[in-house]
């Protein structure tokens, strides 16, 4: 049987998405959408799907078994309404919106429809992310450090606040994820962050939160995009006896042994791609971070960014 996938948005994550999804056997991308029709048609061309101007139209036309949404933060909501009321099963780039009450809403209707659902936090399907889990198992984290020193993105909206909610929304937030993956749940902290004159639009261009776990571990996560190119991204946790340093492409190990690099074994992109079509098909379930799920690492983002912007309490 032939999976047939929608996807909304034709930006450069949804381009990953599309390679990912084209190299699963039985899966065919039908149709793409983006108000910009030029790259809608690029990116069709490359799947030989049929490129549409507006979701609306990808989903009225299109005989589909489940959309990827793909879209920028200010986007959200309208096309994953429409997908709750078409039952229709839902991939949702990260960040859920670029605010809390989108997010918030769009949950209770998925929830009240039952409708499977993922999101992209494409970290939890690092193998090195699960070799870090085993080795704090005997060992848990009592600190821990997040870092996303980055350039700002070369698109119209992300440098706006309205666009994007801002870096620690848009970007921070899977450091966030992997906190509470690999740490567990915060229950409050202080951040701080401030906006240069050099800055890129209207966002905090420097930010920094600290935070306390409910098991006692403490955590601090900075980010800022004034650099030229990609400097630090990652997460270090300190352990009784344990260091460790896991980014997106490895994982560095500290220990009595001495240090050892592990690089990753698998595309986070393919993997969680792979494993919700297999839940479509209903030939498995490893569905790390449904929807519901999601919402808790947005909520933690939203509040770190708008702590930040008052230079105040984390309130959850």
């Amino acid at each position: 049987m032939t999976t047939r996938i929608g996807l909304v948005g034709a930006g450069f994550i949804a381009g990953r998405h599309l390679d990912a999804l084209t190299s699963i056997e039985g899966v065919t991308v039908a149709g793409i959408a983006d108000p910009r029709a030029d790259r809608a048609e690029v990116l069709a061309a490359r799947a030989g799907a049929a490129a549409y101007a507006h979701w609306a139209d990808l989903l009225d036309v299109e005989r589909l078994d489940a959309l990827w949404v793909c879209v920028p933060p200010h986007a959200h909501g309208e096309v994953e309404s429409a997908a709750v009321e078409r039952g229709l099963p839902l991939f949702v780039e990260k960040p859920l919106a670029t605010d809390l009450a989108t997010a918030e809403a769009l949950a209770d209707r998925i929830d009240a429809a039952g409708l499977l659902t993922a999101v992209g936090y494409h970290w939890r399907y690092l193998d090195t992310l699960e070799m870090a889990r085993d080795l704090l198992a005997g060992a848990p984290a009592r600190m821990v450090l997040g870092t996303w020193l980055d350039k700002a993105p070369r698109v119209d909206w992300w440098a706006r606040q309205d666009g994007s909610g801002g870096q620690t929304v848009e970007q921070a937030t899977h450091l966030f994820d992997v906190a509470r993956v690999l740490v567990g749940e915060v229950e409050g902290g202080w951040a701080t962050g401030s906006r240069s004159p050099d800055g890129p639009g209207d966002i905090l261009d420097v930010c920094t939160a600290a935070l306390r776990f409910e098991g006692g571990a403490v955590g601090s996560f900075s980010n800022s995009c004034l650099l030229p190119r990609a400097h630090r991204i990652g997460v270090e946790l300190v352990a009784p006896g344990l260091g460790l340093w896991l980014t997106e492409h490895r994982l560095v190990v500290t220990d009595a042994d001495g240090e050892r690099t592990i690089d990753r074994d698998v595309d986070p992109f393919e993997a969680e791609d792979r494993a919700f079509v297999a839940a479509v098909r209903g030939e498995g379930h490893d569905v790390r971070t449904p929807y519901r799920e999601a919402l808790r690492t947005h909520r933690l983002a939203v509040a770190v960014a708008r702590a930040a912007a008052d230079g105040g309490a984390v309130q959850l």
